[in-house]
């Protein structure tokens, strides 16, 4: 798999992969979201491909204080080939060229099988809890 940063003429695909995969919510716009990220030269969004196909993808950024990673998505039919280790990797990468010290990132308690997959790549539960109000 071929690792770059996405394009804003990708961005309808990026999107539909996110919602395939259901990383997606009725109360964000992903497009925003992915536009927002492509903007700002604190964030960018890493695609992967193979073939001329989306594979994989993961929103990173750095807040500051630290990176964080979002929509972190394999193609269901790839899945278990290693490409969300490879696309988590990059990002991390893409955090530690930038100095960033930590990566964070949201899980929803429910997604046990997600959260598996984090704490193989050597992610810890973090004793914190996430409070957001929205404006």
């Amino acid at each position: 798999m071929q690792i770059s940063e996405l394009q804003m003429n990708g961005l309808a695909e990026v999107v539909a992969l996110w919602q395939r995969v259901e990383l997606t919510r009725p109360w964000n716009d992903p497009r925003a979201d992915a536009e927002q990220a492509l903007r700002n030269e604190s964030s960018t969004i890493l695609v992967g491909h193979r073939d001329g196909a989306l594979l994989a993808s993961a929103m990173v950024g750095f807040d500051g204080h630290r990176g964080w990673l979002y929509y972190v998505a394999v193609r269901p039919e790839s899945q278990g080939q290693g490409l969300g280790q490879q696309i988590v990797g990059a990002a991390t990468d893409w955090l530690r060229r930038r100095s960033v010290p930590k990566v964070q990132l949201m899980v929803r308690s429910e997604n046990s099988q997600v959260i598996r997959f984090y704490e193989q790549q050597g992610y810890e539960t973090q004793d914190i809890v996430v409070l957001g109000k929205r404006l």
